[in-house]
């Protein structure tokens, strides 16, 4: 499974905030690992350099072996969060898309 990440303008996309990132996405879908090809990390500040609630949003796209991808989408106040929420979503998507497979 190869994670791809992707961020808008106004964050920098350094080593240091993907690596961890990566790790918890990695570590979250592991049991995933043989249906999933690629997910695609997209990480966004919403405000910009305004302050708020909410403003980090992390979409997550996964890429199944001969399916549509699945995509969720999760807002927070930082990335982490905003990944863990995510992720959690794309969890229970993934359940429910390879689940219904199963049963055929």
């Amino acid at each position: 499974m190869k994670i791809q990440f992707n961020t808008d303008n106004n964050i920098t996309g350094s080593e240091a905030i993907r690596a961890p990132l990566e790790e918890t996405i990695a570590r979250s879908l592991d049991r995933f690992s043989e249906q999933i090809t690629r997910v695609e990390v997209h990480l966004n500040d919403v405000n910009s350099h305004k302050g708020g609630g909410d403003d980090k949003r992390c979409m997550l796209e996964a890429r199944l072996e001969g399916m549509q991808p699945i995509a969720v989408t999760n807002n927070a106040d930082t990335h982490q969060e905003a990944v863990k929420g995510a992720v959690d979503k794309l969890k229970a998507a993934l359940d429910t898309v390879i689940g219904r497979l199963r049963n055929y």
